[in-house]
Order: C-alpha cells, then sequence, then structure tokens
C-alpha cells in the first residue's frame, strides 16, 4: 500500500535524520543516491553552523565542533531550506557541554556568534540621530519610547570576558589567556549603516536597552538603571547608543519641519 503524501513527508524528514541501513526502512531510503542527497544535506547544515559560530569553531577546533555539530543536527534540524540563520538554539544546546568540557565561556561566546548573524539578517531601518531626540519638544519626553534598532544585539555576560574573546577572535588577533580578566563584560552589535559593527557595552547599556526593548517610557527606562546601584551618566550613556545607531525612530515620530 501506497503512503499519503504526509506519510512519505514524513518518512522523508525521518529519513534525512537518521543513519539510515534499518530493515524496516523504505526500499528508496536504501538506496544509495539517497544516502548521497543525506550526506550532502548534513554536510550542508554542518556548514551553516561553522560559518555562523565562527568564534565557537576556533576555540573548540574542527573535531570537536563538527561532533557537536552532528549532535545538535539530529536533536534539531533545520525547519527552513534557507541555512542562513540555521543554530539557533545551538547556544543552550552547548551548556552541558561547555560544563562537561570545562569551557565556561563556550556558551556566552556563542551567545555572541549568533547575535551577530542576526544583527546581519535584520531588517534594514533608518537610525535615530541625536539631533532628532533634541529636536522633540520637551513635553513629548515623558511619553516617549525609544526602540531599538531592529539590527541591534546586546547581551551582557555576567561571569566571562565575552567580548574580549569573541571581538580578539574575531579580528584574528587571539588573546593570551593569561592576560584576560574574568569579569562581566556587554557587547553591542548594531548595523545601522550596512555593516554590522560591535562595540564594548556596560551592564546599565545593557539595562538600558532592555528596558527600551521592552517598551517602557524614556524616563521609566532611565529609572531601571537605579537598581545596579552604581553611578551611570545617563545623557552619556543615551548619547553614545544613539551616535551607534542603536535606535530607530519612533512609532510615532513626527518629524519637526
Amino acid at each position: 500500500m501506497n503512503p499519503t503524501l504526509a506519510e512519505f513527508q514524513r518518512q522523508f524528514v525521518q529519513a534525512l535524520q537518521d543513519d539510515g541501513g534499518a530493515a524496516a526502512d523504505p526500499a528508496w531510503v536504501r538506496q544509495g543516491g539517497f544516502a548521497v542527497y543525506r550526506n550532502t544535506g548534513r554536510l550542508a547544515c554542518r556548514d551553516a553552523l561553522h560559518a555562523n559560530y565562527p568564534v565557537v569553531a576556533r576555540l573548540v577546533g574542527a573535531d570537536w565542533f563538527n561532533a557537536a555539530a552532528e549532535h545538535y543536527l539530529r536533536d534539531h534540524p533545520p525547519a527552513d531550506s534557507r541555512l542562513l540563520l540555521y543554530g539557533a538554539r545551538f547556544p543552550d544546546f552547548l551548556e552541558p557541554l561547555a560544563r562537561a568540557h570545562d569551557l565556561p565561556y563556550l556558551v556566552e561566546v556563542a551567545r555572541l556568534d549568533r547575535a551577530w548573524t542576526e544583527a546581519h539578517a535584520a531588517a534594514d531601518a533608518s537610525p535615530w540621530q541625536a539631533d532628532q531626540l533634541a529636536a522633540l519638544p520637551p513635553e513629548a519626553l515623558p511619553a516617549l519610547v525609544l526602540r531599538p534598532h531592529p539590527a541591534a544585539r546586546w547581551h551582557w555576560s555576567a561571569q566571562v570576558p565575552a567580548f574580549t574573546l569573541w571581538s580578539r577572535h574575531r579580528a584574528d588577533d587571539e588573546p593570551s589567556w593569561g592576560d584576560l580578566i574574568w569579569q562581566g563584560e556587554g557587547t553591542l552589535l548594531t548595523r545601522a549603516w550596512g555593516v554590522v559593527r560591535w562595540e564594548p557595552l556596560s551592564r546599565a547599556g545593557c539595562a538600558f536597552l532592555q528596558a527600551c526593548a521592552d517598551g517602557l517610557p524614556l524616563p521609566r527606562a532611565l529609572q531601571t538603571l537605579d537598581a545596579l546601584g552604581t553611578q551611570v551618566d545617563r545623557g552619556a550613556l543615551l548619547g553614545r547608543l544613539l551616535q551607534q545607531g542603536a535606535f530607530q525612530p519612533p512609532s510615532d515620530e513626527r518629524t519637526p519641519a
């Protein structure tokens, strides 16, 4: 009895994930041509993970990375034939492996690799400039909600120097492990002018951007910084983020004449 289209599609996807060779496999799965197709698909997924997580691959080496990629592919096959964004769950997948192999920095570095990919693939938008903010009437500021740019990504690594490790490897300038200062670091990635750029970002900067992303008006977003227990030059922080293209125009902006 021939399978229905839905059954065939399920069998096809399952066969791509399995190694094949089981007696219960359909005859077409055991043909040599399908094995070539399966291996080609796996290689494409592995290469996509390597391209999307280049610093992770450099830190652990090809053999370690390829073995992890094979396990990830079995657990998380691609849901989209476009592999540019494949591997969204890879940082979480790496957590138990990183613990087992005493690599405390690996997951944080993976999150920055992922942030770069998302910034690269994000929608385009014009950055909101400091002079545009300054042109708003004072009465508009209490209700102003700053919207992070679609390509802006930020991450605070609480215990490891993830930005230093990641950015130096991205620039082919591997740091000396003995020179690393093992403390928390923040990262901001932007692509407001067509090229992904990255900068270190304070804990306050990460917290402020998250408050803006949560939809808090500007005064309340700034007030969240009080919980950090440190002195923050709020004007300088806001000016720096605007300069780096971290925001897009407010949705209800009225451009002054």
